[in-house]
């Protein structure tokens, strides 16, 4: 240890004639602790919620999505899809159709969005399809068409794996009686649930030839999704999907379609980030005050030193030290208090939230270690710069004045 640090460690044990510098430097120590402690706390929070949402949101839809610029379905999809998954970065690529109906269950009845979509293909990214929450996947050749239906979607229906739903579509067939919206019967293969409550809410899914002959879009599809290994890929993956397709067809990332969610999180995150750091600097502002109590109290003892040989940049490090010791406890405190409590709030789940608003029913925390480097580093930096002008003023002091009436 050296001298610098040896003296700056002895000044902040105070003895009991200076017991009032004592309580300043621990005020000035659990200030540092609480800015820090609520910095990673309001850090995490956001970051965990707004990565449980992009999760929730990008596991039950597509990445990037192809669709037909008429409005009249995409023909040939299936040498699209080739091609697309030829793409580097591309994880998978299935056609879909879709179209809104009417589901009446069990006394009950409810809008829905229908889905047509090749359920081999589907599963291996979609982790929920291949857990289901009850029953299975519809097969082909039973007596009636299958459809699994999203969780909340059943509980409104008040319909059971087994049961029997009659869905009408807003396409009509031409029938004695004149024009009739199509209706067919589906059995309830089972159940779905992405955790997405809108997604959950609102979806019926079924294989998709089913779905081109219910909507009369035999040999088209309503669009392509595509996954992504790296969601972030997707404007670059979207202009090379764009450049090797006709130009009859438009390209839609995840990024355009939840960009105003995504900005809100971000700019909200930011400013959260900023705001905080001012009550670090609240408490540097505590170490000022306490240096600057530290070097009127040590007068005496910085004559001394320097009289015996200590120069003043000595006495400048011995000070800086003794501010940074108090910047570095605070902070280590400070996380330490930050990461106990995300642990415990993520343990009991103690911030609930309304799951039909945020699609999450509990805000999870999480900190990144990038975010946690930042934080710390931010905190250091502010601590060590507030020790800068009550170190160079204690190197300033003159022994021949310091021990003048000794």
């Amino acid at each position: 240890m050296t001298f610098e640090l040896f003296v700056a460690r002895r000044y902040l044990t105070a003895r009991r004639k200076q017991a009032f510098i004592s309580v300043i430097t621990l005020i000035s120590v659990l200030g540092v602790a609480i800015g820090v402690a609520a910095l990673v706390i309001a850090i995490a929070l956001i970051t965990g919620f707004q990565g449980d949402v992009q999760d929730k949101i990008l596991g039950a839809t597509s990445h990037v999505m192809v669709s037909d610029l008429g409005g009249r379905g995409l023909q040939g999809y299936d040498g699209m899809t080739d091609k697309i998954r030829a793409l580097p970065g591309v994880e998978s690529a299935t056609p879909v159709v879709y179209g809104t109906v009417l589901v009446t269950g069990v006394g009950e009845s409810s809008g829905a969005l229908v889905k047509g979509i090749d359920f081999a293909r589907e599963a291996p990214t979609a982790p929920w399809l291949e857990k289901l929450e009850a029953g299975r996947v519809p097969q082909a050749g039973g007596a009636r068409d299958g459809l699994l239906l999203g969780r909340e979607l059943a509980l409104r229906l008040g319909a059971q794996v087994g049961d029997v739903v009659d869905v009408v579509t807003a396409s009509s067939t031409l029938s004695p009686l004149g024009l009739l919206p199509k209706r067919k019967r589906f059995e309830v293969a089972g159940l779905f649930n992405t955790g997405l409550y809108e997604f959950d809410s609102t979806t019926a899914l079924v294989a998709m030839g089913v779905a081109q002959k219910l909507f009369g879009l035999e040999g088209r599809a309503s669009y392509i999704q595509v996954k992504l290994r790296n969601i972030f890929d997707a404007p670059r993956i979207g202009e090379a999907i764009k450049a090797l397709l006709p130009g009859a067809v438009y390209i839609t990332t995840w990024m355009e379609l939840n960009k105003s969610l995504f900005s809100a999180l971000k700019l909200e995150k930011n400013i959260m980030f900023l705001t905080i750091t001012l009550i670090v600097i609240v408490a540097a502002l505590n170490i000022i005050a306490t240096l600057i109590l530290m070097v009127m109290e040590k007068t005496r003892d910085i004559g001394i030193l320097m009289a015996i040989g200590a120069t003043p940049p000595m006495i400048n490090r011995v000070f800086f030290y003794q501010g940074a010791l108090i910047g570095i406890i605070g902070t280590a405190c400070g996380v330490a208090l930050g990461l106990g409590w995300c642990l415990l709030a993520n343990a009991f789940k103690l911030i609930k939230i309304p799951v039909d608003i945020y699609q999450i029913s509990y805000v999870p925390f999480r900190l990144r270690p990038l975010d946690l480097a930042l934080i710390v580093g931010v905190t250091l930096l502010i601590s060590f710069v507030s020790t800068l002008f009550p170190a160079r003023r204690a190197a300033k002091v003159d022994p021949a004045v310091a021990l003048k009436y000794e």
